[in-house]
């Protein structure tokens, strides 16, 4: 008994890092397809929240490659606190950019054509976001993760920005309430930045990989 516990413990460790593996694989795929598809419908119809949702979805790409890059490694927990840092850096990246884009549009009073092309694309992004970041946080809280938990809420912020982007272009394609999604935008950012602080001080989830390991040697 002894001596199976410990294997059973190794495999359901594998498991979860290669289910981790390929949860930031789809999320890359699909991220890198929105954001092609949501930059060029955003210049079509001039709309600064699209193409910034485009450009969004690329730091959401730069946050999922740094974690499948960590769990690719032999060792992924010796990579725990650097990749946090990247992740915690594409928040700050994100809330600079939302904030930025939100305060120009109102400044500026931007007209947005109506765009059916983004609103589907969002559309599509508020039903498939959540799928995956519940997932990626299931899988790495489970295994004790800090990276992987602080990438699926990379992962649930891009669904709030989603949300928002939508009901902008909703609005003002209804209403012509262009100011909508800009102020949106700005409650977006303000998660953005206390969500990378989490991750820059290590705080995303409540037990790190190295307390799991530690624990573990307790027990043996």
């Amino acid at each position: 008994m002894t001596a199976t516990t410990p294997r059973l413990a190794d495999d359901r460790r594998h498991v979860l890092r290669r289910r981790i593996r390929w949860i930031v694989s789809a999320t890359i795929a699909y991220n890198f397809v929105e954001a092609v598809v949501a930059i060029a419908a955003g210049t079509a119809a001039s709309s600064s929240a699209l193409i910034g949702f485009g450009l969004d979805s690329t730091i959401e790409v730069l946050s999922a490659a740094a974690v499948a890059w960590q769990f690719s490694r032999r060792d992924p927990e010796r990579w725990e606190k650097g990749t946090l840092r990247v992740i915690a850096v594409a928040f700050f990246a994100l809330a600079t950019y939302v904030t930025a884009s939100s305060v120009l549009a109102i400044v500026g009073r931007v007209d947005v054509e109506h765009s059916t092309l983004g609103i589907v694309i969002t559309a599509l992004s508020v039903v498939v976001m959540p799928f995956l970041s519940l997932a990626e946080r299931r899988a790495g809280r489970e295994l004790g993760s800090a990276t992987a938990v602080a990438d699926s809420k990379q992962t649930l912020v891009c669904t709030y920005l989603s949300a928002a982007v939508l009901m902008g272009l909703v609005l003002n394609s209804a209403f012509g309430w262009w100011w909508a999604d800009a102020v949106a935008g700005l409650v977006i950012a303000a998660f953005a930045i206390r969500e990378g602080l989490e991750a820059w001080r290590g705080d995303s989830c409540a037990t790190s990989v190295g307390m799991v390991l530690d624990e573990d040697h307790l027990d043996d």
